[in-house]
């Protein structure tokens, strides 16, 4: 039989095709190659990225504090409440914030006839929309400069430089006992003095009673009389990091302590403030006391808080 003719072209055509289904199945397995490399990058970038806050809201911030703690924080010399001055007193007034997811806080107020107590509670949520910076280093770098801003001193990683003391704040540590008869007796009152004739005539409190020097001004140096124990300082046992500030401040009206107590738990950042007026610039608030009440009560809300 004689054999069919060899046509050239046609081998070609079919090689060609050949070829073409080869390259369309390599180019369907390329492309899910592809974008299972782009699936796995992305879930590599995303695995890099930093971790979320714990708290994605935020509380009712009047509401956190026990009613009781708030009757120690805000006591009323015996003084007799209605049920609806009590209720005024004690439920507080809320802030006005325009996301309370974001930011929260309350204020209380309680006049008596020793003086005026307030207390003020700040609760702010942090979010980083950095992917590379965590909603937790975020807030720990708002909680630093709270802390620098306060010159509070060294006490731990990421805390400010330490701040040396004042010489007189370094005497009236001892003296503080002293320094309250020498006012209580009236050493150096009667005449009118501003506040720069105070500065330069600060004497320390120990001098006699006999002495023309008058005696030691408090808002001639905010440090004065407090003790290792009660001066601004870094608290090693509230939150993930947390300090104390405390202030006095005389004004034409009377004088007040501010102790301020600011923590950081994961992304919140908690801020309280208490302070007591008194209309008797001799008659000096306490500071281990109001120390001790904020103190307890910024212990309070970090475990409400943890909950």
């Amino acid at each position: 039989m004689p054999r069919k003719p060899f046509v050239p072209g046609a081998a070609l055509v079919v090689a060609a095709a050949l070829a073409a289904g080869l390259t369309a199945c390599t180019g369907g397995s390329g492309s899910d190659g592809e974008e299972g490399d782009a699936k796995s990058g992305g879930t590599s970038t995303s695995s890099q990225a930093a971790e979320p806050g714990r708290y994605q809201t935020l509380p009712e911030a009047c509401g956190l504090p026990a009613r009781s703690s708030l009757r120690g924080m805000l006591p009323g010399d015996g003084q007799q409440l209605s049920r609806d001055e009590a209720k005024k007193i004690y439920d507080g007034q809320p802030d006005i914030t325009y996301d309370t997811d974001r930011r929260v806080g309350c204020r209380w107020t309680r006049e008596t006839t020793a003086g005026t107590r307030h207390l003020s509670l700040d609760i702010q949520r942090v979010v980083s929309y950095d992917a590379a910076v965590s909603d937790d280093s975020k807030a720990q770098g708002i909680y630093d400069t709270k802390a620098l801003d306060a010159k509070i001193p060294s006490g731990g990683n990421g805390s400010p430089s330490p701040v040396a003391p004042s010489p007189s704040a370094t005497k009236d540590t001892s003296k503080d006992k002293t320094e309250g008869k020498d006012k209580g007796t009236g050493t150096g009152t009667g005449t009118t003095t501003n506040s720069s004739t105070d500065k330069k005539e600060k004497a320390p409190s120990g001098s006699p009673s006999g002495s023309s020097a008058p005696a030691t001004d408090p808002s001639a140096d905010p440090s004065a009389g407090l003790s290792d124990s009660t001066a601004p300082r870094v608290l090693d046992d509230l939150g993930d990091a947390a300090f104390l500030n405390d202030k006095l401040v005389t004004a034409d009206s009377g004088v007040h302590r501010d102790v301020t107590v600011v923590f950081r738990t994961s992304n919140v950042i908690v801020t309280l403030t208490y302070d007591q007026w008194s209309t008797d610039k001799t008659m000096l608030p306490e500071s281990q006391e109001l120390q001790d009440k904020a103190r307890s009560l910024a212990g309070e809300l970090s475990e409400s808080l943890s909950e």
